[in-house]
């Protein structure tokens, strides 16, 4: 197996503790590179990764020719900017979400993507985890009858004005943060796009959605959603058919806020649960990619899936007007 080499843009907390370590144990992946300015921030990466090499700038990695692909894990309006240069320095890409902030400009993304035949991708983990692959099984084998409606929701808690979340500038508030989740995870589970989003209320901050309810109209079934910077944590999605209901707890951070389960109840099985103890969704996703690069296998979550959930949140916020709608 041909081990592809990885570089990381930035030295970010989420990339010490979490994508970096992932791609040290990736099977086929080696990371060999990071670019930070600030040298103490090594330290974390060169404690997994001895023999990393550590560039001063992000511009100094991509030039770096032992590095085959990046991973960028800067604040969400930096994203498009150095996915375009990594794509021109000749190095796939693994982008964090969202890899945009307008549907519109996935479009150069995905010109780009063609012309360099190289792979660039939004850093969408849950596609790769066997219990979101094994709920999209139950949904299309009919496990709950006809899908009727899908109840979503996400929460976390952070205040903190310094964070890049709660900076207008940066890209910052709850939808850019996850609502790519709760959106883009049901339209992989499911298959299907919203046709409209008939209500969302949206609370601002400072420039930044802080709160989102919103209905949403699928073909085949309702949706509704709460994603939220100003709640305590919570995450959760519930298939409700006409025959049964599938519930997926612990969905976005498996393994960290709880333990990944699918429980069903149905006419035929009256409670079947379903645990996935200890699979790390950022190893498979590194091994996704380095697969789709060597072998061409198809990538769970191409530029156009991506740029769908983005369309949907284009939605969500032309429904719920601006900060001062």
């Amino acid at each position: 197996m041909t081990t592809l080499r990885w570089g990381i843009l930035g030295a970010s907390n989420f990339a010490a503790n979490f994508m970096g370590p992932a791609i040290h144990a990736a099977r086929g992946a080696e990371l060999t590179a990071l670019a930070t300015s600030t040298a103490n921030k090594a330290a974390p990466f060169e404690a997994f990764a001895p023999g990393l090499r550590v560039h001063d700038s992000y511009d100094a990695l991509l030039a770096d020719d032992q590095v085959d692909a990046v991973y960028i894990p800067l604040p969400n309006h930096l994203h498009v900017d150095w996915s375009l240069k990594a794509l021109a320095a000749g190095k796939h890409v693994l982008c964090e979400k969202p890899m945009t902030l307008r549907a519109d400009q996935f479009d150069a993304l995905i010109a780009a993507r063609d012309a360099s035949g190289l792979l660039v991708a939004e850093a969408f983990m849950i596609v790769h985890h066997p219990q979101f692959v094994r709920a999209k099984e139950l949904i299309a084998e009919g496990a709950i009858g006809q899908l009727r409606h899908v109840d979503a929701v996400f929460s976390y808690f952070n205040a903190d004005q310094g964070n890049i979340r709660n900076q207008a500038t940066a890209g910052g508030g709850g939808l850019p943060d996850i609502g790519v989740y709760t959106f883009g995870s049901v339209r992989y589970v499911t298959g299907q796009e919203p046709l409209s989003v008939p209500f969302a209320h949206i609370d601002y901050e400072n420039g930044v959605d802080t709160f989102v309810q919103m209905a949403a109209k699928f073909l085949d079934f309702t949706y509704a959603a709460v994603i939220s910077m100003r709640l305590f944590n919570r995450q959760e999605i519930v298939f409700h058919g006409d025959q049964g209901v599938l519930r997926v707890t612990c969905p976005f951070n498996a393994g960290v806020f709880d333990q990944a389960e699918l429980c069903l109840e149905s006419k035929v099985h009256s409670r079947v649960i379903e645990r996935f103890p200890g699979v790390n969704h950022y190893v498979l996703q590194v091994e996704a990619f380095g697969a789709s690069v060597r072998d061409g296998v198809p990538y769970a979550c191409p530029l156009e899936f991506s740029k769908g959930t983005q369309v949907m949140m284009d939605m969500v916020f032309e429904a719920g007007g601006g900060p001062e709608g």
